[in-house]
């Protein structure tokens, strides 16, 4: 098929130069993804699923039919913050199984799945799936054949990567978030998950630390993301310390200055989009704070990478 749009740059960017391409031919989005998926069955427990994720370092699976390969939906990590208190998911653990902690999370994932999912055709363009993903606020897409088994996946950050150089020069604070939602590391994990899953946060930025108040609004002691609190949650210490099997005593007792990432990376805002994504690619991070004179200024995470490969 004829290109309907191509875009042949070759940028240097300090650590990162590359001739990049931004087709709209048919079937482009294979040459990013991932072909060689792991899945899951829908039976896997929750608990399971998570330590699936912990020993991959994802951030969401998709799950198959054993039997014909068939998609039937995907799990991410803000599903299982979902389940763990964030959200709607947590009725699991509350009503269902009345707060009981350690026979809520041996739940099958089926529970907890999304399986209203959107997914692209192998057939697809890179720049078809580069707006399904934005449209959408998809961190990863499924791709799907002709018989509906799935064929592969691809992620903001495959994405990211490979088309870095199309916006390679621009710079960090063209493109990152200003409103930026953070808390104290005081706040307890429950609330923390709440914060994250009603905002469709995959990391918070920790502040404080400050006597003057309107200082320590903006004083980063920290960062908190989703991979985080699911590694706490597969952490063998967290099962060996409980006093009983309540959710509560987990979500409402441990502080989030337990498990943060207390030196996090950051980055300046006249970074360029390049650096950024050899720091990501490098360090296996999606998303970092801005910081200027010592405070926070904003955050940008590859969906801002995305939304600046889309403007080529």
């Amino acid at each position: 098929m004829k290109d309907k749009t191509s875009i042949n740059r070759k940028s240097n960017t300090g650590a990162v130069e590359r001739e990049t391409k931004v087709h709209d031919r048919e079937g482009d989005i294979m040459a990013i993804a991932t072909r060689d998926v792991v899945s899951i069955p829908p039976s896997k427990s929750i608990k399971d699923t998570a330590k699936v994720m912990m020993e991959h370092e994802f951030r969401r699976l998709p799950i198959t039919d054993p039997g014909s390969g068939k998609l039937l939906g995907i799990v991410t990590v803000m599903d299982i913050l979902d389940f763990f208190g964030g959200g709607k998911k947590f009725n699991i653990i509350e009503k269902k199984y009345q707060d009981n902690f350690l026979a809520a999370i041996n739940e099958p994932v089926k529970e907890i799945m999304t399986r209203d999912l959107i997914s692209v055709s192998n057939k697809a363009s890179i720049g078809d799936t580069i707006e399904a993903m934005l449209s959408n606020q998809l961190g990863a897409i499924p791709i799907i054949d002709a018989d509906e088994k799935l064929a592969g996946i691809v992620t903001e950050r495959d994405i990211a990567l490979s088309l870095a150089g199309v916006a390679g020069k621009d710079i960090v604070q063209d493109y990152m978030t200003t409103k930026v939602f953070n808390t104290t590391p005081g706040t307890s994990l429950g609330d923390a998950c709440k914060i994250m899953v009603r905002n469709g946060l995959r990391r918070i930025p920790i502040v404080g630390g400050e006597a003057d108040i309107s200082k320590a609004a903006k004083k980063l002691l920290g960062i908190l993301t989703s991979t985080d609190v699911i590694r706490f949650f597969n952490a063998k210490e967290l099962f060996d310390h409980l006093n009983s099997n309540l959710a509560t005593d987990v979500l409402d007792q441990t502080k989030i200055s337990d498990i943060m990432v207390k030196e996090p990376i950051t980055v300046e805002p006249t970074m360029t989009i390049g650096e950024l994504c050899e720091l990501f690619s490098e360090n296996n991070i999606g998303g970092v704070p801005v910081i200027k004179n010592d405070k926070v200024i904003g955050i940008i995470t590859e969906r801002d990478i995305l939304n600046a490969v889309k403007r080529y």
